[in-house]
């Protein structure tokens, strides 16, 4: 006699939306396909296109060769500039050597940088609320001349800055960071410097917004957020940060369905699940199939907000 089958336990699984890729970076993986079939491989890209490692895997077995800085390319080859956006520098390089090159830039980032180029234009001093080593921060910061943009990482930064004219001074956002963490600083800032220069409109992007405003909702209604996205990935991190300090009892940021660990679970009936906003859908679904194979999943759907959203690619590559 075969033996009965293990009764599942009952989990309740709630998937966030929207959640997963947003248009700049699903533009930017685009750019490098469109590449490749255009101008066959290799095609060279300079940083990770965006920080998911299971996108930069799948990118490299079509053919892109994924480099830090542009001397690793050859003149004849064209190459790409990631999500994040690159200093001025190095598109001026690759005009110096006549390369061919598209710019992936998240078009969100392409307006700070535009943002920081007329606060420089009108004389002010720029602080660049972000995080050091960051590529976007790199790229924003390397938009100006060095030394002209001051970087401000924690609420202390924003305390202790001290420009040369108080009444004549700006501040920029990186586009990934905690909405809750940045309005902190942005208020201390605009308290100590009543006339600051801000964005026309919050630098911090729709798509990070959104998908934080998802998870503060989610967090209320479940003991267990799992988030899905690589560790270098700002947006990603910030999600399981901003599950926590919403409520969640805990929250835990993943690659895939291989990072669970099933200890997490125990004592738990409700799991919210989102992704950051490098993430493939795959990699969703791959999470909901490992813990549907373990326990009786009951699916409920958090619609938090409707992204229609899109950026149109590079003229090269649609003509």
């Amino acid at each position: 006699m075969n033996a009965p089958a293990p009764v599942r336990p009952p989990l309740t699984l709630v998937l966030a939306s929207p959640r997963g890729f947003c248009a700049g970076v699903d533009r930017a993986i685009q750019i490098v396909e469109r590449a490749i079939e255009k101008f066959g491989a290799p095609v060279y890209v300079r940083h990770e296109i965006v920080h998911n490692r299971h996108v930069v895997d799948r990118l490299k077995a079509l053919g892109a060769i994924f480099i830090e800085e542009l001397s690793e390319a050859p003149d004849d080859r064209p190459v790409v500039f990631s999500a994040h956006g690159v200093p001025k520098s190095v598109p001026a390089e690759a005009k110096a050597r006549e390369m061919i090159y598209l710019d992936a830039t998240c078009p969100l980032v392409s307006k700070v940088h535009v943002e920081a180029q007329k606060h420089f234009n009108s004389g002010r001093e720029i602080v660049l609320i972000g995080h050091e080593g960051h590529p976007e921060v790199v790229g924003t910061m390397g938009q100006l001349p060095e030394g002209t943009v001051t970087l401000i990482e924690n609420i202390d930064d924003a305390r202790a800055w001290i420009p040369k004219d108080p009444a004549n001074v700006a501040f920029l956002t990186q586009t990934t960071l905690s909405v809750d963490d940045t309005a902190d600083m942005v208020d201390l800032l605009k308290a100590r410097f009543p006339g600051i220069a801000a964005p026309h409109k919050e630098d911090i992007c729709y798509a990070t917004t959104n998908r934080q405003d998802a998870v503060k909702t989610l967090a209320q209604g479940t003991e267990l957020v799992l988030v899905v996205g690589s560790r270098n990935s700002s947006n990603s991190v910030r999600l399981a940060e901003v599950g926590l300090k919403a409520g969640a009892r805990d929250a835990r940021l993943i690659d895939d369905a291989s990072g669970l660990d099933w200890s997490w679970f125990d004592g738990v009936s409700r799991v919210g699940l989102t992704a950051g906003a490098s993430a493939p859908e795959d990699l969703v679904q791959g999470v909901i199939d490992a813990i549907a194979a373990r326990f009786d999943v009951t699916l409920e759907n958090l619609v938090e907000a409707r992204e229609t959203v899109t950026f149109k690619l590079p003229r090269l590559l649609t003509t």
